[in-house]
C-alpha cells in the first residue's frame, strides 16, 4: 500500500516525466469528457451511451480515489469545491438517469490542474507561447470554466422541464447570450431558481469577461520577481523596478 501511495504521489504531486505525461494526459481526459457530454446531449438515450457513462465515470472515481488517498488532510478536500465538482461528475455518469448535463461540472477540474505549481511550471518550460500570454490564457481558461459550468446548471436544471432548453447547445446559447447582457428573450429561465441562476450569469459572467478584456488589452509585461519589493510584472524593457528601484536583470534574447 506505501507504495501504491508513493506512486500516486508522484504521478500528481512529482516532477518526474511520466509524472508530467499523466498530468497532461488528465487534461485531455477533461476535454474529452466536455466534449463528450455535448455530443451526447442531441442523442437520445441508448445502451451504448449508458456504457461508456459508466467507463468514464469509473475513471473520474479512479482519479477522485487515488487524489483521496495522497491527500494529507483528507477531511478539508471536502471542502474545497473541485471535490464536490468530482462528486458532482461521478453522479452524472455512473446515475446516467439524474442526467448526462451535471458532467459539465467535470471542467472544473481542468481550472484546478492548471493552478496546480508542478503544471504550470511545466507548461512554461514547454510552451513559449503559454510563457508569453501565461495572463490571458488563463483568464480565458476562467471564462470558459464558468461558462462551461453555467451551461451544465443551465441543462441539468432545465431540461425536460423548460422546453427552450432541448440539448446543451440551448443551454449555452442562453449562457452566453445572458453573460454578453444581449438577452435576445427566444430562451428564458422561469420561476425563482431560473431567475437566479440568470443573474449569476450575468453578475460572474460579465467581470470574468471583463477581466480577459484587461488583459488582453492593457500593455505588454513580463514576469520577472523583484529581487528587492517582490513585484511581479514590469515592461518587457524595463531595466529598474519602478516599485523600488532595483536594478532588474531580466533575461533577453535579444533583437535579429
Amino acid at each position: 500500500m506505501a507504495q501504491q501511495n508513493a506512486l500516486l504521489a508522484e504521478l500528481y504531486e512529482g516532477d518526474t516525466g511520466r509524472a508530467h505525461r499523466f498530468r497532461y494526459g488528465l487534461l485531455l481526459f477533461d476535454a474529452a469528457t466536455v466534449v463528450y457530454v455535448v455530443g451526447t446531449s442531441f442523442l437520445p438515450r441508448q445502451a451504448w451511451i449508458e456504457r461508456i457513462d459508466i467507463a468514464f465515470g469509473l475513471v473520474v472515481l479512479l482519479d477522485f480515489l487515488a487524489r483521496l488517498a495522497i491527500s494529507r488532510n483528507r477531511s478539508r478536500e471536502f471542502l474545497h469545491l473541485s471535490t464536490w465538482a468530482d462528486i458532482a461528475a461521478l453522479v452524472s455518469f455512473l446515475a446516467p438517469v439524474i442526467g448526462e448535463g451535471v458532467g459539465f461540472l467535470r471542467i472544473l477540474r481542468t481550472l484546478r490542474l492548471l493552478r496546480t505549481y508542478q503544471l504550470l511550471d511545466r507548461l512554461r518550460a514547454d510552451s513559449a507561447v503559454f510563457r508569453a500570454n501565461e495572463d490571458a490564457i488563463l483568464a480565458a481558461t476562467n471564462l470558459a470554466v464558468f461558462v462551461f459550468v453555467m451551461t451544465g446548471i443551465v441543462y441539468a436544471t432545465q431540461h425536460g422541464t423548460n422546453p427552450a432548453i432541448g440539448n446543451a447547445i440551448d443551454a449555452l446559447y442562453f449562457t452566453v447570450t445572458s453573460l454578453t447582457t444581449t438577452g435576445y428573450g427566444d430562451i428564458t429561465l422561469p420561476g425563482p431558481t431560473g431567475r437566479l441562476i440568470s443573474v449569476a450569469v450575468i453578475i460572474f459572467g460579465v467581470t470574468l469577461f471583463l477581466r480577459l478584456a484587461q488583459v488582453l488589452f492593457r500593455p505588454p509585461k513580463i514576469r520577472f520577481p523583484c529581487p528587492t519589493c517582490g513585484l511581479q510584472r514590469h515592461d518587457t524593457d524595463a531595466v529598474h523596478c519602478k516599485a523600488c528601484g532595483t536594478r532588474l536583470a531580466i533575461p533577453d534574447e535579444g533583437s535579429d
